[in-house]
């Protein structure tokens, strides 16, 4: 344990007590040299509950050029049924009020929710594009860490027989 609390200290130049959890997280993983890098992505998929899957859906759906020309088609059939086939008992007649208390709003908001599932596509590719590079960068430094490692052993077992060669010679002498 003050190995870690020396790798602590080391490297945040404070008591292991001053850190928070996450950086005493992120420190054990380093010390024992373990990857912590995760994909948001996946992370926040595998944990969303059924009501966000089902908004995701529904704006994915509703954010579409598919919706707003089904929508327009619709608009088109209603202003037709309310003037042509209905002329003397339409139930919502020329101005269309009731087709128009919402028909801006329906329009407005399936293209902000395209610019909002464009919005979150790129955010979601650059968490993933982050999570690559974040990977790598773990994955490197655990690579030089273990040759670092493995050269640092070479020396010192071509010292330890350095040093017993030189004892049996001095052993030699005597």
């Amino acid at each position: 344990m003050s190995n870690i609390s020396n790798f602590m200290h080391h490297h945040f130049d404070k008591p292991a007590d001053e850190l928070g959890d996450i950086e005493k997280r992120v420190l054990a993983k380093a010390h024992e040299r373990k990857v912590i890098s995760t994909d948001v992505n996946a992370a926040l998929s595998a944990e969303a509950s059924f009501g966000a899957r089902v908004a995701d859906g529904i704006a994915r759906v509703g954010g579409s050029w598919s919706f707003i020309i089904a929508f327009l088609a619709f608009l088109a059939v209603w202003t037709i049924i309310n003037t042509v086939l209905l002329a003397t008992r339409a139930f919502d007649p020329y101005p269309f009020v009731f087709l128009n208390l919402s028909m801006l709003a329906a329009i407005q908001a399936p293209i902000i929710m395209m610019s909002q599932n464009r919005q979150a596509e790129r955010d979601r590719f650059e968490a993933a594009k982050d999570y690559e590079v974040n990977l790598k960068a773990e994955l490197e430094v655990l690579s030089l860490h273990q040759k670092i490692d493995m050269h640092v052993l070479t020396e010192l077992t071509a010292l330890r027989e350095d040093v017993a060669r030189l004892t049996a010679a001095l052993s030699a002498r005597s």
